[in-house]
Formats: C-alpha cells, structure tokens, sequence
C-alpha cells in the first residue's frame, strides 16, 4: 500500500528534523568507528612519533577517544532522560568502555536489513522526542540488547523454526525442552500474521486464551516474541512502517494472565522495536480484565497506552479493520483460518552455500561503506544539495533490494514463507490469488518490499 509520507519519516522531514537527524548520525558513526575525514584522532599516532599501534593500542585509543568526544559533546549521563525506565543510560555508559566499536556497528547493519537507514534511525528519534542523545542512548542499548541478550541475527533469526525441530528431539533436555516449547506455540496459534488493517498495516493476532502460565517456559516465551516481531519486521515498508495487534480476548480467565510475558512484550516496543506499534486492538475483553488493565496501563508509556483500544464487537473492530480483512473466527467475512505448515526438508538448504553468502555479504559491505561515506560528506555538507541526499536515497536502496537476495542464506524459512506471505524477492502477499481454495481476495504486493513476478502483476487480479 502507498501513500502520502507520514511526518517524521524519510522523505518528510522538517528543516529542524533533519538537523536532529544528521546529528544523529554524526553521534552514531563515531561511536561505530567511522571516522570523518580530517578528525585529529585519524593521524594521532604518527603526530605522537610513536609509528604504528598496536591492536590492542588501537582499540584502546578508540574508546578513550568515544569517551572524550562525547563529553565534550554534552554526552553524558547527566544529561540523559530523567526518566530510563529500562536503565539503558547506564547500560550505554557500560556499552561504549567495553564492547568493541565494530561489534555494534554490524549490530545495527543487521538490524537495517531491507529498512532504508534513516528510517531506523528516525524510529529512535520520534521515540525520544527528537532528542539526540537520548535516542543514541536507546539505539546503543539496543545493539546491545541484540547481541548479547537475545542474539536476535546470529541464533532466532538464523536458526528459526528449523533447527527447533532439530533441537526438540536434542539429547541435552533443556535444549529439548526449549524447542519443544518454542514449537508449541506456533502450533497452536497463540499468534499469528494475517493480513492488514484499513492503514495497511500488517496485523498480528494474539490468541491470548491459548496461553496457560507456567505451561512453556519463560526463554522461550520471550524467544517466541522476539520471533515473531522480527517476522512481522519483514511485512513493514516505508510507508507502511508499523503494525497492528489484536488481542482476541475471546474466552480469556485468569488461568490465561501472566504478568512476565506482558511485560516483556511491552518492553520489547518501548525499548528496543520503538515506533513500530500502529494500533493495539483489546477485542472483546470481560470485566475480569478491566482491573488487570489498570496496572497493565500503569507499566505502559502515555504515547503507547493511547495507541490502545478496545472493541467488543464487530461493528467496533470495523472501525479499524474492513470486514472482509476481519476473520470469520471473529465473526467477519475472511474465512481464512491459521495451519500451521511444519518445516520441510531442505527448506534452508541455501544456508550451507557459504560461497554465496559471502559473495552477497561482501556486496553488502561495499554498499554499507558507500553509505556511510556519503552520509559523512552529507553531514558536513553546508549547501545542503540534492544530489548527496538521492545518493543516499540511491544506496538505501541497493540496501534493500541486497537484503532480499541475501536473505535466504541468512534466514531461516518461517511458516509465513511456506505459506506464500513472505515470498522470494521480498513480495509480501498479504491474501491470496482471485482463485485460491480461501475465495475471492486480492493479492497485495508491497512495491516497496519487492516487484510482484510476472506472473502475478496487479492487472491480473480481478
């Protein structure tokens, strides 16, 4: 789906925005190593009459280097949000003296992924309010987050649904418990990607009856969340950058609440996906959850808890969703119904071709430096001309279309490839063709994700 450009995103920014922007980026790539050219520090060694340094020296030079520049900056703790309600300023602080620079920043190119780069880093900014630090100290924390807590690229994303099958039948009982958990609820359905709202967004059901505390555990809990949000991650477009989650309410008790997965979720969206929530639809919930929400609403940022809304029947969710994208499972008109499709031998066969991976990942690399070099000459630019900017826009792209032929030997298939949602090139098919068994529905293709294949061009959709 196209349209105008939302406020705040690439394409619509203000004068000031793109102040707060380019900052931004300044900030970013000198704490990922990027040196501009001409710093001080570049030719600090041979001024020192020292020669070459050492690894070690190097490395070091290069932290205590962060550490002086942000200070001079105003980059300090001091001066961060009173209130780090996930204590990522302290965690930034720990980030810049002990991690590698160049660790953190293959964290963030593995985040891009098919994203245009300033949509990502603009997702920070419009999270804290266009204030520069505090969106680098959010964007940090949240490099870090992926790599040394959840290992979002290296383990759930590489190694999906697949080697969770694998795993489930591990001799190692925790490794197999893990698995099967995980594999539990995708087979159930406790949620699932369907389809889109009357804003295009992709929408994610929630289940939330199907889920009993204590019957899986809380790793994989928080896996199976992380997963889903990467998956759901791949469905957004520039101008279709978040999505909606219906939580169907439908027979819920208190035998289905738990308090840990709730807050996770909700961290996970204020700390480490920012902006990345349309609309959260509460369907059909009982008085018995209207005092859970209280406190549900009292964990949740204003701007978050406003995107909240509750419906209690179909004429509510009509407001937000067109009948014929609601399910009939909640009583609207798209039969569609979730199966869950199990992995099939040789599905990541294109995993084990490390010559290609390489080959792409080298590509990749070379565009990334192409990037970043003109995001510097763009930083410095006081004419503020065109032409670097559509560079950039130009690189962004080569991004993106990148990523789609190099995702397959980074990414595990997911049931939403075996299902025709997530297909080859980055087309995302949200329904399916005008004669598929499901009946009369559209193919929609995201222009933005990747061209419909010849076969499938919009003009053969009735």
């Amino acid at each position: 789906m196209t349209g105008p450009i939302l406020p705040g995103r690439p394409g619509n920014l203000t004068a000031e925005q793109e102040a707060k922007l380019r900052e931004l980026w300044a900030a970013t790539l000198r704490i990922f190593g990027v040196q501009a050219p001409g710093r001080p520090e570049d030719n600090e060694d041979e001024q020192s009459g020292s020669g070459t340094a050492t690894p070690d020296k190097k490395q070091k030079k290069k932290k205590s280097s962060m550490f002086r520049r942000h200070k001079d900056d105003g980059y300090d703790s001091a001066s961060t949000d009173q209130e780090d309600k996930y204590g990522q300023s302290k965690e930034f602080q720990q980030v810049l003296a002990t991690e590698n620079p160049e660790n953190l920043r293959k964290a963030f190119w593995g985040m891009v992924k098919h994203d245009h780069p300033d949509g990502l880093l603009l997702r920070f900014l419009r999270a804290r309010k266009w204030d520069v630090h505090n969106a680098l100290v959010m964007l940090i924390a949240t490099m870090n987050w992926r790599m040394k807590d959840m290992h979002v690229d290296e383990d759930i994303v590489k190694k999906g649904e697949g080697q969770a099958v694998v795993d489930s039948s591990s001799s190692n009982a925790a490794v197999k418990k893990e698995a099967r958990d995980f594999l539990a609820q995708l087979r159930l359905g406790k949620s699932f990607l369907h389809g889109t709202d009357k804003a295009g967004r992709p929408m994610c059901f929630v289940r939330v009856r199907l889920h009993r505390q204590g019957e899986q555990s809380e790793t994989s809990l928080e896996r199976y969340t992380v997963y889903t949000i990467e998956t759901a991650r791949l469905l957004l477009a520039p101008h279709v950058d978040t999505a909606a989650i219906v939580f169907d309410m439908t027979g819920f008790s208190m035998a289905n609440m738990d308090y840990s997965p709730v807050k996770f979720m909700i961290k996970c969206f204020e700390a480490n996906y920012p902006e990345s929530l349309g609309v959260v639809l509460v369907h059909k919930s009982p008085w018995i959850f209207h005092s859970i929400w209280k406190i549900i609403k009292g964990w949740l940022d204003p701007v978050v808890a406003a995107k909240v809304h509750f419906t209690q029947n179909l004429e509510e969710l009509e407001q937000f969703i067109e009948k014929s994208h609601i399910i009939k499972e909640l009583g609207g008109d798209d039969p569609w119904e979730y199966h869950y499709v199990e992995p099939s031998a040789g599905e990541n066969e294109r995993m084990s071709d490390e010559s290609t991976r390489q080959r792409l990942l080298d590509e990749r690399a070379s565009v990334v430096k192409d990037y970043e070099s003109t995001t510097q000459e763009w930083i410095a630019d006081s004419q503020n001309r065109t032409s670097l900017q559509q560079k950039r826009n130009d690189l962004a792209e080569r991004l993106r279309s990148g990523y789609w032929q190099l995702d397959p030997y980074l990414r595990a298939r997911s049931l939403y490839d075996r299902t025709g949602l997530i297909r080859e090139g980055g087309v995302i098919q949200y329904y399916g063709k005008p004669d598929a068994p499901n009946g009369p529905k559209a193919l929609v293709a995201n222009p933005h994700n990747g061209p419909l294949p010849m076969e499938h061009r919009a003009d053969d959709v009735d």
